[in-house]
């Protein structure tokens, strides 16, 4: 399954995507659109966001995508313009007829760094690990995409093996030879 996770942002707007085969990740492609630079305008910001993420969704071709879920923000001015850039980046995800998942900021946290409060530089950390990058990205917003594309390759994994289940212990182990732990 190949994963695209946004992280998005209406200045810098994060992109990862990664090749999930049962617990085997690839890293595909990342980086960000760096929208403050090329525009002072929303509108304009907004537009950028767009072509780029199509682009990047075009070239690399997804099947699936997640993106993290909106928080609570105290500038009621910060979270609006943060939901018109996930509003732009799930456009160009449906119509590219990709579902969107959704990922609370917490639980990507526990699952790339082990603890929900885990901090930027934790997860990055965390992140070029887990798909063996070896320079640092310029920008979290990058990692924190590859993070949340992670997070749903986990998930997607986890839910796999859930509807799987074994109807005896026998079956069990013979499907799971590699989580029996001798004596």
């Amino acid at each position: 399954m190949r994963i695209i996770g946004i992280d998005p942002g209406s200045l810098i707007c994060g992109y990862g995507i990664i090749e999930a085969q049962g617990n085997s990740l690839r890293l595909i492609e990342y980086g960000v659109v760096e929208a403050q630079r090329k525009s002072p305008a929303l509108p304009e910001r907004l537009a950028l966001i767009y072509e780029r993420l199509r682009a990047v969704v075009e070239r690399t071709k997804p099947s699936a995508a997640a993106m993290e879920a909106l928080f609570y923000a105290r500038n009621v001015q910060s979270l609006l313009k943060l939901s018109h850039a996930r509003g732009v980046a799930m456009l160009v995800l449906a119509q590219h007829k990709l579902a969107v998942a959704e990922y609370a900021a917490r639980l990507i946290k526990r699952s790339i760094a082990g603890k929900g409060n885990a901090s930027k530089e934790q997860v990055a950390f965390m992140v070029r690990s887990m798909l063996s990058i070896e320079e640092t990205p310029e920008f979290f917003d990058a990692t924190d995409a590859l993070a949340v594309a992670i997070t749903h390759a986990l998930r997607a994994s986890h839910n796999t093996q859930s509807r799987t289940k074994a109807s005896s212990w026998q079956e069990f182990i013979e499907r799971n030879p590699d989580r029996i732990v001798r004596r």
